[in-house]
């Protein structure tokens, strides 16, 4: 198979953060064990919900405006060649320089290359899920040019040595007295009076940051949305680093998903009333930058737009599976997952964690075999449907999981014992005196429910389940027990 480029897809795309290096189920009993993560995240959570819920209400054209952003992404999907070839010939007309990179390896190689050209060894950057995806700041810190991440959470992360843990809120696992921690340990020259006062903190951040944007001559950003018929980028944010990052430099480098293409200017109106309240609960964006190649006397002088497909097209050559490039990056659907709630981003091992992640990581690694982490994340569900009511572009999370846990049991992914357990089942299932005899006999579970009625450990092979979970006590009467006793006639 070949890219719409006519260049080599690769099985695995390179280094980068897509994978952990364990199974999600491991990685969960872990999480589940710190009450402190359980807490911060739980907490965190349930307050993005409530606000979310509460700006939603707001709008009483929220489903059609769900309706139109779907229908966008479907049109992208279908176009994505021809779109992003229009991208490319409107940033070049305006001054712009595009770079097309198949996979991390070449795209950090192409970063690398222009900052090199400055003569920078340091650069400022924009939170971006594309660099975190692609390793990015691991690969310029090898080669001796430090990226310093100028949003309050990314830097927060940066400064711990730790991973980002949501997609918008990178550093939701933790809580104000860990973040004066961080601080106080890791800032140069920190304050000895620094308290864990939100406003303390994020002067402290603001007095860090603020010597790093006066003397950067390179940025690094991501981007939410490129245009196709102007070639113009959107970054939006809450804190105005962005706005820094993008207006003084001298040299700006883009790195975009070429998911993230949209036909016209103005299919952003349907998307800057979609994001803003799934992501941060708000009405619109604080800080919304748009830019359009390269002006005299205003911004960056030098612009270069970095197309990254690292396995896009795999997931695009997926009917079944394709819309999880629709993804706009609101992390709707991991503030409503119980989940994720309960295990928080990390266990994912992936840069996307949550329900979106569990259907895109696999797919942009085409994971095909049970060793690979990512084989999984599929499994990482209750299928309980929450994410999809909460997606701002309805990608049906739930039936893709679904589909990707039959493409593993097909392939082997799945493992052997997934793979007789549904033998098993199916062989139950087909047989209507079968599946009434395992119905009565599910009652004998009842003893090991206790008095909490729920089953925390079965032996093995059923360990494997109730590692990670834990299962309801079967109920005293069947339903077809219940039916029978019920009608008259009993049938």
């Amino acid at each position: 198979m070949t890219t719409f480029l006519g260049t080599p897809i690769p099985a695995i795309p390179g280094r980068g953060n897509l994978r952990g290096s364990e199974q999600f189920p491991v990685a969960a009993e872990r999480a589940l064990a710190n009450t402190q993560l359980r807490a911060n995240v739980g907490h965190a959570t349930r307050t993005i919900r409530g606000k979310r819920l509460r700006a939603v209400a707001e709008c009483p054209d929220w489903e059609e405006l769900r309706l139109a952003g779907s229908a966008i992404k479907e049109d992208v999907m279908a176009r994505l060649p021809e779109l992003l070839t229009q991208l490319e010939a409107n940033v070049t007309a305006r001054g712009g320089v595009v770079h097309w990179a198949r996979d991390a390896d070449e795209a950090n190689a192409i970063v690398e290359r222009l900052v090199r050209e400055t003569g920078a060894d340091e650069v400022v950057k924009v939170k971006s899920m594309a660099t975190q995806e692609i390793g990015l700041n691991e690969y310029l810190e090898e080669r001796g040019i430090a990226a310093i991440e100028t949003d309050l959470a990314e830097l927060i992360v940066q400064l711990g040595n730790d991973k980002p843990s949501h997609i918008l809120v990178p550093a939701i696992h933790r809580n104000r007295s860990e973040i004066r921690e961080i601080f106080r340990t890791a800032m140069p020259d920190p304050d000895v009076e620094l308290t864990d006062e939100p406003r303390v903190l994020a002067m402290a951040a603001r007095a860090h940051l603020r010597r790093k944007f006066l003397s950067a001559r390179v940025a690094i950003s991501g981007a939410n949305f490129g245009v196709a018929d102007t070639g113009t980028l959107a970054v939006v944010e809450s804190e105005g680093n962005g706005r820094m990052c993008l207006t003084l430099p001298q040299t700006l480098i883009t790195v975009m998903g070429i998911e993230k293409v949209v036909p016209t200017f103005t299919d952003l109106d349907v998307f800057m009333q979609l994001l803003p309240r799934s992501s941060t609960a708000e009405r619109m964006n604080p800080y919304t930058s748009m830019w359009t190649g390269v002006h005299d006397g205003d911004g960056p002088q030098e612009f270069h737009l970095v197309l990254l497909d690292n396995g896009r097209t795999n997931v695009l050559a997926d009917e079944s599976g394709r819309s999880a490039l629709h993804c706009i990056r609101c992390s709707a659907c991991l503030n409503v997952c119980p989940v994720y709630e309960r295990t928080g981003g990390h266990a994912y091992g992936s840069v996307y964690p949550g329900p979106i992640g569990a259907v895109l990581s696999p797919q942009l690694t085409a994971t095909t075999d049970h060793d690979d982490p990512n084989s999984s994340l599929p499994y990482a569900s209750s299928l309980c449907g929450a994410c999809f009511d909460a997606c701002p572009v309805r990608i049906d999370i739930p039936s893709m999981l679904v589909h990707l846990r039959a493409r593993a049991a097909e392939t082997g992914a799945a493992g052997r014992g997934t793979a007789a357990a549904m033998k098993a089942a199916r062989w139950v299932m087909d047989s209507p005196t079968r599946f009434a005899a395992a119905e009565k006999l599910s009652r004998t579970g009842r003893v090991l429910g206790g008095r909490s009625g729920r089953i925390t450990a079965l032996p093995y092979p059923a360990s494997a389940w109730t590692r990670s979970r834990d299962l309801p006590v079967p109920p005293k009467e069947t339903f077809r027990e219940w039916w029978s006793r019920t009608r008259e006639d009993g049938k």
